[in-house]
């Protein structure tokens, strides 16, 4: 339990620094906007109270706004995102259930349940965040393509994160 914690922290942390330090600093055109930093919620357990998911989300979103100076809007998406993953993980639940001992990750589950279950839950921060962001319809479809290319391009670093940190 205490090991389980700690990883939870330091994850937690260390996620935090690379967007903060690295990953903000990486821009294409507008286009191109990487948050990997979403992968903490993505990756908490399972039995994580739906209570505390929110807490964990409002302070991680809270940590990126306080470094970036986007007071709010980073909170509010993850909020979202805490708020919208256990309906979906309701919806994409194997017949079986999901046992406990299991994380949502490549190892313990096939690649279209990743996909679904990343992609769905990174979209929809990422909508969240760059309509709040932009805060006007005139610039709909501009936006929606920002938001579907920085999806794919965080889907993708999350993707090579499991692979990384995760070997079978």
């Amino acid at each position: 339990m205490i090991r389980a914690i700690n990883g939870v922290v330091i994850r937690f942390f260390f996620l935090v620094l690379l967007q903060v330090l690295v990953l903000n600093n990486i821009q294409w055109s507008g286009y191109l906007n990487p948050y990997l930093y979403v992968w903490f919620i993505l990756m908490l357990p399972f039995e994580t109270p739906n209570w505390l998911l929110l807490v964990f989300s409002f302070i991680l979103g809270f940590s990126i706004d306080a470094f970036s100076n986007t007071w709010g809007m980073h909170s509010a998406a993850c909020v979202l995102m805490g708020f919208v993953r256990p309906y979906l993980l309701k919806i994409i639940a194997p017949r079986e259930g999901y046992d406990t001992s299991v994380q949502p990750v490549l190892r313990d589950f096939n690649l279209e349940w990743i996909i679904k279950y990343s992609l769905i839950l990174i979209f929809i921060h990422h909508f969240a965040l760059f309509y709040i962001e932009v805060f006007k319809f005139s610039m709909f479809f501009h936006t929606l393509l920002r938001v579907i290319i920085s999806s794919l391009f965080t889907f993708v670093l999350v993707i090579i994160s499991q692979f990384i940190i995760y070997r079978r």
